[in-house]
């Protein structure tokens, strides 16, 4: 990253000028920086009325990114130090395009096995295997969290609710209580890998250099335990009154495409080249990530000169009558594109205000009023109410002087405290949407006391058994 930015500044002497000017003043008092501060939250406000709406999550953000970052340009234009702006502006849009990146090549692998009906192969398999409700429980539990460090806490949760939907459609109690352990599994498996939720990915490519070593993509694995305890505690809890018989009928297999396991073999060579990339040459992880991308369009050219082609699912493009040649951009298509604009607007919007001088003072209040240890567990349940990117990109841009424990300890929280409520993560609202009148706002705040001990259970399990990463 410093390296890109050393770059831009060769280019441009109005650049080279601007970095060596760090002049930036504290507008949290001023009406610039107030003004800012109101269109964010009334932003935000739309967001979390999506479901109720309709409206896109990222219209809202991606307007206000641009009106605050242009209402501090043109106060800065009027000081005569426009540079400072510019400078800090490609700073943030530097963070989001690695991201934007690194997601759309993971979002694209997984639209990609999608349409080799791999997802749709471990499904069947799983009906198939005629499992009473309470065992279908726990393997749709575990299959949850052992999925989400790998693919994303959304995909895996609305894999894993097709099959509670399919097997217990009749019976509500099974369905809520199995969209609630999906949640749960989702995001808990979610927090111990970098390419299990956006939060991890976020603090992985960030390279903090914490104040007793250097956070890598192996630090991340000291949160299993605290992750597993997170999931087995309210799940042994509620499995109790998961009813103990067997769902009635039957589902036959549905087999994977051709070149599906080609695909699988390539998706984890990409994780494995982002890993080395980032740990060998030291270089940003969507280099490795771009690369398997490439990979994966010269396999889906000999897919396409063996005659394979594009299966259309029904949500994917209802236009389409017949399946067309392979095209591995019909995959890059279906990236989830409302979700990385939202990115975009969110990085923005809290860089913005990170610049006006918000973040310093919350990292005041928090860090250094209330502890590390508090302030990180806060920011848990603040991410059950408020979506756990913008928390995050919060923290990172505050970067307060903290250990590896305690950077592991708000990775942890930011990404389990979502489970809280229904409308804590993106795997709850898309579950909401998938298992409409049977998985509830209220019905999840039923059993959001044992979910909270599940969240303590992990905190605690975190610092006894990492205590000397603290």
């Amino acid at each position: 990253m410093k390296f890109l930015l050393g770059l831009f500044a060769l280019l441009s002497p109005s650049l080279l000028s601007a970095a060596e000017s760090t002049k930036t003043m504290d507008l949290s008092n001023h009406w610039v920086g107030i003004s800012a501060l109101v269109l964010f939250f009334i932003a935000y406000l739309i967001v979390m009325a999506e479901e109720f709406i309709h409206l896109r999550k990222s219209k809202p953000v991606v307007l206000a990114a641009g009106m605050i970052w242009a209402l501090i340009a043109w106060y800065y234009q009027s000081l005569g130090i426009p540079h400072v702006v510019e400078t800090a502006f490609r700073h943030n849009l530097l963070e989001y395009a690695e991201l934007l990146l690194f997601l759309l090549v993971a979002m694209t692998y997984i639209n990609a096995l999608d349409e080799r009906q791999v997802f749709e192969a471990l499904r069947t398999w799983l009906i198939r295997k005629n499992l009473s409700y309470r065992a279908l429980f726990w393997a749709t539990g575990f299959l949850a969290f052992c999925i989400s460090p790998i693919a994303d806490n959304l995909t895996t949760a609305l894999l894993m609710g097709a099959v509670v939907l399919a097997v217990g459609g009749s019976n509500k109690k099974f369905v809520l209580l199995g969209c609630i352990n999906l949640v749960i599994a989702a995001n808990a498996g979610g927090t111990f890998s970098p390419f299990g939720d956006i939060t991890t990915l976020m603090v992985w490519q960030k390279n903090i250099h914490a104040s007793n070593g250097v956070i890598t993509f192996w630090t991340f694995f000291s949160l299993f335990l605290p992750a597993l305890v997170n999931w087995l505690v309210p799940a042994s809890i509620m499995s109790m009154a998961v009813p103990n018989e067997k769902p009635k009928g039957i589902s036959h297999q549905l087999p994977m495409r051709s070149g599906a396991l080609g695909i699988i073999f390539l998706f984890f060579l990409t994780i494995a080249m982002a890993v080395m990339v980032h740990s060998l040459l030291g270089l940003p992880p969507v280099l490795g990530m771009m690369t398997g991308l490439g990979l994966l369009q010269l396999y889906a050219f000999a897919l396409k000169k063996n005659g394979e082609k594009t299966h259309f699912s029904n949500n994917a493009n209802k236009d389409a009558m017949s399946p067309v040649p392979y095209d591995i951009y019909s995959k890059v298509a279906r990236a989830e594109w409302d979700t990385l604009f939202f990115f975009y607007g969110v990085i923005l919007c809290v860089g913005g205000l990170g610049f006006l001088g918000y973040l310093t003072l919350l990292s005041q209040t928090m860090y250094d009023g209330w502890g590390a240890t508090n302030a990180n567990i806060a920011i848990g349940i603040i991410s059950a109410i408020v979506d756990n990117i913008p928390v995050m990109f919060a923290v990172l841009s505050m970067m307060p002087d903290m250990s590896i424990g305690q950077w592991m300890l708000v990775t942890l929280t930011a990404g389990v405290g979502g489970s809280l409520l229904s409308i804590g993560s993106a795997a709850g609202v898309a579950l909401m949407g998938q298992a409409h009148g049977s998985y509830t706002f209220f019905g999840h705040l039923k059993w959001t006391p044992v979910i909270a001990l599940g969240y303590i259970a992990s905190i605690v399990t975190h610092m006894l058994l990492n205590k000397t990463l603290f």
